[in-house]
């Protein structure tokens, strides 16, 4: 084992979210890799980014020979951005094993994106008051379906129809409304 040698890995966001703190992450990366160039002993970086995908920067360099770091968010170009963004959540029970997050930034992740980027989420849920665990992430009464499980397909039936509602609504360039009609929520019981 060499005393002397370091191996550090940083793993960085290039979302378009960090566009706003771009400045501030770049800044930060590069006075990281200085402060630890200054240092007594060796050390290798590996720089990893990542958006959907990642991205390999610079795997184990000696330290004093990284180049500047410079952060170029991956946000897409305004033409390019989809008008309409649909997330359908299905589940037949409570959600019982998740890590990453808790219940609250989900929610906070999901009332963000529905607010500030107009996204729409639609819950399904069997086994379970749909409408309560739906306003438990955030997402609304409306937007929310409860199911049997014998009417799997008719969930996913209605969900198609409330969906193609949606994208005609849009393309019309009318308000889009994300809510099942009765007629949908009645076959899915």
């Amino acid at each position: 084992m060499n005393k002397d040698l370091t191996d550090i890995t940083l793993v960085v966001d290039r979302s378009g979210s960090m566009q706003q703190r771009r400045e501030d992450a770049q800044g930060g990366v590069n006075a990281f890799v200085q402060q630890q160039a200054r240092e007594p002993g060796d050390a290798l970086l590996t720089l990893v980014q990542f958006d959907t995908e990642y991205e390999i920067v610079h795997s184990g360099v000696p330290v004093q020979d990284v180049p500047e770091y410079e952060l170029v968010p991956s946000d897409m170009n305004e033409a390019d951005r989809p008008g309409l963004v649909i997330f359908v959540i299905t589940t037949d029970g409570l959600e019982n094993s998740s890590q990453e997050f808790t219940r609250d930034q989900i929610k906070e992740m999901i009332e963000y994106r529905q607010a500030e980027h107009d996204w729409h989420f639609t819950f399904l849920g069997a086994n379970q008051d749909a409408f309560a665990e739906a306003g438990g992430l955030g997402i609304r009464a409306a937007s929310a379906a409860q199911y049997s499980m014998d009417k799997v397909a008719a969930a996913y039936e209605g969900t198609a129809s409330k969906v193609s509602r949606m994208r005609d609504q849009k393309r019309r360039g009318e308000e889009v409304l994300d809510e099942f009609t009765d007629e949908e929520r009645k076959k899915m019981m």
